[in-house]
């Protein structure tokens, strides 16, 4: 009965060596099934919201798709960590006497922040479409986020006292980032109407609450090497099944009546169905006259081209 069994090798596969280097702090198969878990839950998500979206006109499926985008990238760097790879050692600045934080080195996933670098843009984008922000804004934003990540990575792949300066430039730009959802973004929304504006409070406030935790899993694992990896991943993962799936499925939910062209977004189809695209292919060339036939002939004559 032994094919029966159920095995987790990706630690035996690929074992916590790296250019030949090994680190003493590293996960342990139940934080691999852990991960392993978390990837299962967002490949899931990204083909309901794939399928919810099949069930809109096209039009309507932007936030379907940036929303699956989002869980896609995440299962692709969860499949990563659980396999035990994406991730380089570095020596840790405080030496624990914790036999699960004992050892000069931790193992720091590096795959983590690729998946945050493209994803929390991607959660602002949902965020500053659903408030109809103005582009600049957004851009800006989304600049200052890619900030707030880029010095996460930094600072985590540094040993040194320094680490903390980049922590600092990251909590700054997450400032930011939380000052225009709770003030800017809210005010842009509610004056769309109460149903706009009740789904981005609802997710702009879950994602304001879940974005300032960050920072502290980041200050006891990367930073402060208090927990081991395994909790590490646990916190991590509770955070990125909070702030992706379940926002996913708040913002769809929350936009399901709501036309996003009353959002500013005014997406053609490229089919005759859409009026825009009906009106353009059923329109009279520059060098016809409104009233000829184009040279097709009507009942055995051949109409005049003017």
């Amino acid at each position: 009965m032994d094919f029966l069994q159920k095995r987790n090798d990706a630690l035996n596969v690929n074992p916590n060596m790296v250019n030949g280097q090994s680190s003493d702090i590293a996960i342990t198969v139940r934080g691999s099934d852990w991960y392993w878990a978390v990837c299962a839950v967002m490949t899931m998500a990204t083909f309901v919201f794939l399928g919810l979206g099949v069930t809109k006109p096209r039009q309507h499926r932007v936030f379907h798709y940036i929303t699956a985008a989002i869980t896609m990238v995440a299962a692709i760097a969860y499949f990563s960590m659980a396999s035990n790879l994406g991730w380089t050692p570095i020596d840790v600045e405080f030496q624990r006497n914790d036999p699960e934080v004992r050892g000069i080195n931790r193992e720091i996933f590096y795959v983590r922040y690729i998946d945050w670098f493209i994803t929390t843009p991607l959660l602002l984008l949902d965020l500053m479409l659903t408030a109809a922000m103005p582009w600049p804004t957004i851009l800006f934003i989304i600049l200052v986020d890619e900030v707030m990540i880029v010095t996460g990575l930094v600072g985590a792949l540094v040993r040194s006292s320094y680490k903390w300066g980049y922590f600092v430039f990251g909590c700054a730009a997450l400032a930011y980032v939380v000052w225009v959802l709770v003030w800017e973004g809210r005010r842009h929304a509610n004056v769309l109407g109460r149903d706009v504006g009740k789904a981005f409070t609802l997710c702009g406030s879950l994602t304001t609450f879940l974005w300032i935790l960050y920072p502290v899993a980041w200050g006891i694992c990367e930073g402060g090497n208090i927990i081991s990896p395994d909790s590490e991943a646990v916190f991590y993962g509770i955070l990125d099944l909070l702030a992706k799936p379940v926002f996913g499925a708040l913002l769809i939910w929350g936009h399901r009546g709501i036309d996003p062209a009353r959002l500013g977004l005014y997406i053609h189809d490229y089919d005759e169905k859409d009026p825009a695209v009906k009106d353009k292919v059923g329109a009279p060339g520059p060098n016809v006259h409104p009233n000829s036939n184009n040279g097709v002939a009507t009942n055995g004559q051949t109409a005049e081209t003017v």
